[in-house]
């Protein structure tokens, strides 16, 4: 079966899917993955949303108003990060307190915090995990009440929501490539850069045409070359930085590795910001090298 390959979807979420005309394709994966049809209604400010250049390499992060004012926070990670469920639960939880205007009722509209992680997290086979917490548990009588509440805002009669957030975390390098859905070919997107032309997953087609590499005009495909270019020396240099803590055996090895990296990103001109999350420096110890 033949392939096409198209940009990666890191980058086109930094580009691409970012116009109204395109929100097919991230509607196509919402809907494979949540098992009912999506609607995007708008794209809302956040970090993933900066203009390419000088943008996050290590870390890229979107934000979807869809159907009924629910949100789908959806964020790819590609280097190792320590409190990286603290990071997950702090995005989901701020999406939360953001929704409500101060004096106002806690009218809670669900958040899916959807993320593509590209380092290890333990898993020993599977490679799609989902976190949720749709009732509170009796302890002694085992009876169950929903974590729900009616819509304020629908005029009565109206359903209950579930209101907890839903974790996902997808590990495209944990797949082994065998296709059994439709979820499982947009993760076959996310490991492989690529589409195969009998995919048939909701969103799968537009993205084969929409993203196909050779559509992108030279300036374009410089763009992306650059991008490629530049996240390649970030993975490589927080490499470099954790094999030679593990050599020399103790921290102060790794803090003088991950200087060592600050520097040569500033010699390149990285954005300063960027720099920051990337090595976990503050913006000012940046600023004195």
């Amino acid at each position: 079966m033949s392939e096409r390959t198209i940009i990666s979807f890191d980058y086109a979420i930094k580009t691409v899917l970012r116009d109204k005309a395109n929100f097919d394709i991230l509607e196509g994966f919402l809907s494979e993955l949540l098992g009912k049809q999506i609607t995007i209604l708008a794209l809302l400010e956040s970090e993933g949303n900066a203009e390419i250049e000088g943008a996050k390499t290590n870390r890229v992060d979107l934000k979807a108003k869809i159907d009924d004012g629910e949100m789908a926070i959806i964020e790819l990670q590609f280097a190792d990060q320590v409190d990286f469920f603290g990071k997950i639960l702090y995005s989901a939880s701020k999406a939360i307190v953001e929704q409500i205007p101060k004096g106002g009722k806690y009218d809670i509209k669900k958040i899916y915090s959807i993320n593509i992680v590209y380092f290890e997290l333990g898993a020993k086979q599977d490679y799609i995990f989902h976190a949720d917490m749709l009732n509170f548990n009796g302890i002694h009588f085992k009876e169950q009440i929903p974590f729900s509440q009616n819509d304020n805002l629908a005029p009565p009669p109206c359903e209950k929501n579930h209101i907890h957030p839903e974790y996902y975390l997808i590990l495209p390098n944990k797949f082994d490539e065998q296709i059994k859905d439709g979820i499982d070919e947009w993760v076959y997107v996310f490991k492989k850069s690529a589409v195969k032309d009998g995919f048939k997953a909701k969103g799968i087609k537009e993205a084969g045409i929409k993203l196909d590499e050779l559509k992108m005009t030279k300036t374009q495909k410089a763009a992306y070359e650059k991008f490629l270019m530049d996240k390649q020396s970030v993975d490589s240099a927080m490499w470099t930085a954790e094999m030679k803590g593990r050599a020399a055996g103790r921290e102060e090895g790794r803090e003088e590795s991950i200087l060592q990296i600050a520097k040569k990103l500033k010699a390149k001109s990285m954005d300063i910001n960027d720099i920051a999350e990337t090595t976990g420096l503050s913006t000012d110890d940046i600023l004195l090298l």
